[in-house]
């Protein structure tokens, strides 16, 4: 298997965050340029400490202290698989090459 261009993918993903973050995380909302939900991955009762920078992809649960920096973190966090699988899977939704660029899975 190739290396995977996470850089391409992310810049896709972001480009697309808007729409991904409503999918992944249905019951939240926007607010300015950040996108506040429930943490799927924990018990969570009331939205407010997990935000996603729209502009950037960034990501934090504040409650928790996970965290990432793009939007292919975000994918791997969610779905709780690598950032490999979760890179490869959102090229294939978004119809990115993943061959070449930096490889971290």
């Amino acid at each position: 298997m190739g290396t995977i261009d996470f850089d391409t993918i992310n810049r896709a993903a972001l480009a697309a965050l808007p729409a991904l973050v409503v999918r992944w995380l249905p019951d939240g909302r926007s607010e300015g340029c950040e996108f506040i939900a429930l943490n799927p991955r924990r018990t969570d009762r009331q939205p407010g400490s997990f935000r996603v920078n729209l502009n950037t992809g960034k990501w934090a649960d504040f409650a928790t202290n996970d965290r990432g920096g793009d939007v292919v973190s975000l994918a791997a966090y969610l779905a709780g698989i690598s950032q490999g699988k979760a890179a490869r899977s959102l090229a294939a939704m978004l119809g990115v090459k993943v061959r070449g660029g930096r490889r971290h899975d």
